[in-house]
């Protein structure tokens, strides 16, 4: 499964990498998750580990552990699920544009069992859970 999204938002690219990279903010953007715990002290960086609990619409809440496998402020970030349920990896690109940022999302995993045959339903609430 892939989903790709890009979406403008009127604040440098540092001021929204360093928002989006912040583990206490991720449930104001990923209005599914129902709570998030840093596994890693200190600033977000390369290898920092968070665990989620997301309850997404109609569905069952889950937990899931992931980690930052690509971290170049304020260019990139790469979310990689280290374990959980749905191995679904999101990569964030920010360029700058204008008075603001042009963030580029992409999620990709391989779904199975039943979230398989439900995969087109899976892409709409993930796209629209994952860019905020």
């Amino acid at each position: 499964m892939r989903i790709e999204q890009t979406f403008f938002v009127s604040r440098p690219p540092e001021v929204v990498f360093d928002y989006l990279t912040n583990p206490s903010n991720l449930a104001d953007w990923q209005t599914s998750k129902t709570s998030v715990e840093p596994l890693t002290d200190g600033a977000p960086h390369l290898g920092t580990r968070v665990r989620e609990r997301t309850k997404p619409p109609g569905g069952k809440e889950f937990e899931q552990i992931v980690e930052f496998t690509e971290f170049d402020r304020p260019v990139r970030v790469h979310a990689h699920v280290v374990e959980g349920p749905y191995p679904i990896d999101g990569t964030w690109s920010f360029e700058s544009d204008g008075d603001g940022t042009r963030v580029r999302f992409v999620a990709e995993g391989e779904l199975s069992g039943l979230m398989r045959a439900l995969q087109p339903v899976a892409k709409l609430v993930m796209a629209r859970q994952m860019t905020g």
